[in-house]
This record gives structure tokens, sequence and C-alpha cells, in this order.
């Protein structure tokens, strides 16, 4: 009865969650369509690192304990990506819009399920890979190719998602010897120094009113990092990850709303076909394991 009470509560946090983290997005698309990507995304990861290192001074052990690494390269490599994989994203929003941008970013599970075995060693069956290429079909849709108005740009959240996927992938790995503690520390930290490495060549003066959103990016990702924490200690992985989708149509609401964005039909079929793809996926991950 607890575990379903549990589980029940760490739905609840993940809808929330996702919904945060739309706002989030909308935040980063306001921001970069009037300042530099990587000048938004640095500023972004200074107070993302802040929180890391906070989080880790209270773990049990302190800071020296989660610093401590079974694969600080591969660590270091997975921060650095995720950093880069936002970039893009961010840039996709304002070319793009956040509708359909997520429309097709959220064929990364699929894509994970696609490099799961010749990366991790792991067993894809002929039903996980009827999924995935039902899912390629729905990004087709999305995309149209063949209709004469495929513009390269629209390419560019495939990107993502692959960089996203291969960054989920390399998590996946590392979690054999580390803590999530430890992960959560180098994707905060590696990607805080390489953002600066980066951005601040492109330092931008900013008005006062730009700052309060700025302050309104920062706060909603640290908040939406601690929802995801606070979900996964409350439920089991498994029970919340389908909810994860429902990223989807908040940030579809939310470019409509405050964005004039429109949903075209061919967006919103292929994104069904991507969802119910990666749900069937899902289905059939929970049924080997049990």
């Amino acid at each position: 009865m607890t575990m379903v009470a549990d589980n029940r509560r760490g739905i609840v946090l993940m809808c929330l969650t996702t919904f945060v983290f739309a706002m989030q997005d909308g935040f980063s698309r306001h921001l970069a369509e009037t300042y530099n990507t990587y000048f938004v995304v640095m500023i972004r990861y200074w107070f993302f690192a802040a929180f890391v290192v906070a989080l880790a001074v209270r773990q049990q052990g302190g800071l020296a304990r989660v610093v401590r690494s079974r694969f600080p390269v591969l660590q270091s490599l997975r921060g650095a990506l995720l950093a880069l994989e936002i970039c893009v994203t961010v840039l996709s929003f304002t070319l793009l819009g956040l509708t359909e941008t997520h429309a097709v970013f959220i064929c990364y599970p699929l894509m994970i399920a696609a490099l799961s075995g010749p990366v991790l060693g792991e067993k894809v069956g002929w039903r996980r890979w009827v999924s995935i290429g039902v899912g390629a079909i729905g990004v087709m849709i999305i995309l149209q190719p063949g209709s004469g108005v495929f513009s390269p740009v629209a390419a560019i959240p495939l990107l993502g998602a692959l960089m996203f996927a291969v960054y989920g992938l390399m998590t996946r790995y590392v979690s054999r010897g580390d803590s999530s503690a430890t992960s959560l520390f180098y994707t905060g930290t590696v990607g805080c120094i390489v953002m600066t490495a980066i951005g601040v060549f492109y330092w931008e003066p900013m008005t006062g009113r730009d700052w309060l959103w700025m302050g309104m990016l920062c706060v909603s990702g640290v908040f939406g990092h601690w929802l995801l924490i606070k979900t996964y200690e409350a439920a089991e992985a498994s029970a919340v990850q389908p909810f994860a989708y429902l990223q989807l149509p908040f940030a579809a609401a939310l470019g409509m709303v405050a964005f004039g964005e429109t949903l075209r039909a061919n967006v919103a079929i292929g994104a069904a076909v991507v969802v119910g793809a990666g749900l069937f996926t899902w289905w059939r991950e929970q049924r080997t394991r049990s």
C-alpha cells in the first residue's frame, strides 16, 4: 500500500516537473530571441552549478566523497555534451518554436533504445526495433522531408535529441559505478566550466526587466531538477517515466499561448506516433524486467 501511495505522489511530482521544465524552455526561448544562446545558457549554468555544489556539500561524506568517480573522464564528457545539447535545443526554440522542437525531441527515448545494444550491450528484440521504426516514421511525418517545404533547420532538434540520447546512455553507463549525486555534480560543474569558456566571449548587457526573466529561468531550472530528485525519491522510475511525455503538451500550449505558435496537423499526428512508440518501448522493457 505504501509503494502505491509513493508512486501516486511520484506521478504528481513528475507532472509538476514537466510543467516547470516546459516553463524553463519558454523563458529560454524568450531570452534567446534577444540575447546570444551561449550567453543565456552560461548564466543558467552558473546557478545550476551553485545548486549541485550545495547539494554535494549536504551529502554524507561531503563534497570530497561526491567528487570521487570511477569514470571521471566519461563524467566530464557527459557534462560537456549536455551543455552543448542545451545550446542546440535553445537555438531550435528560436528557429522552430517550442511546439515543433519538442515534437521532434521526444524521439530521444527511441534513440536510446536503438543505441543501447551496440553501446551498452543490451539485447534489443524485434518488437523494440519495430517500435523504433514506427517512431522514425512519426519523426518523418513531422519533418516532411519530401514535401518540398522541408528546411534543414528542422533537423536541429533531431541533432539535439541524438545528443541527449548519447548523454542518457553515458549516464546509464556511469551509474554502474557512480552515485546519482556524483553524476549530478559533474553535470552541473563541468557544464558550467564549458559554458563559461564559450559564453564569456558573448557577454551582453541586459536590461533590468530581462534580468528578471533570467532569474526566472535560473530558478525554474534549479526547481525543476529539485522536483525531479524528489520524484525519484518518492517513486519507482518505471512508474513515473511515461509521464515525462507531458512536457510536450505543456510546451506546445505555452508556445501557442505565449508565442503565437500554431500546431500543424502533421506535427500533431507525428508526435502522437512518436509518443505511442515510446510508450510501447517502455511497456516492453517493464515486461522484460518482470
